[in-house]
């Protein structure tokens, strides 16, 4: 039997329209989070899914000495196979949770960079700032 089971309050950012600097750079950081612990899930999982592949093939073929049945060889040897199988699936969603995490702290340092100094202006005067688009017309 498998140990997995559903996990539930994880850290999914809010979807609002807080446009603002503190509130982009809470998100970024909350995303790339969430995809750091669902990559080192992923890879547990991975890990555990190439183990019982090759646990299921070692048992087909412990089977097949035994002279047991050959339906049940092959059922089991189908299992190994659709195990190895979904495991090559699972290594590609557990790169790209990589590629997204990588590309969310980025995004996160590169907004950081280019608008933590307007952001430092900005929240420390007392005056109100016009909404966007005003300084346009």
């Amino acid at each position: 039997m498998s140990d997995l089971a559903p996990r539930t309050g994880g850290a999914a950012a809010q979807t609002d329209g807080d446009n603002r600097y503190k509130a982009v750079q809470q998100k970024l950081k909350t995303l790339g989070t969430a995809m750091d612990l669902a990559g080192n899930e992923l890879e547990t999982l991975l890990g555990g899914m190439r183990m019982n592949a090759q646990r299921a093939e070692g048992l087909a073929v412990d089977m097949a000495n035994a002279e047991l049945d050959r339906k049940f060889i092959e059922m089991t040897n189908q299992v190994a196979v659709a195990l190895g199988g979904a495991a090559v699936e699972v290594q590609k969603l557990h790169e790209t949770a990589q590629e997204v995490s990588g590309l969310a702290h980025d995004a996160r340092r590169t907004h950081a960079r280019l608008y933590e100094g307007l952001d430092t202006i900005r929240s420390g005067r007392s005056e109100r700032t016009p909404k966007p688009g005003f300084f346009a017309r």
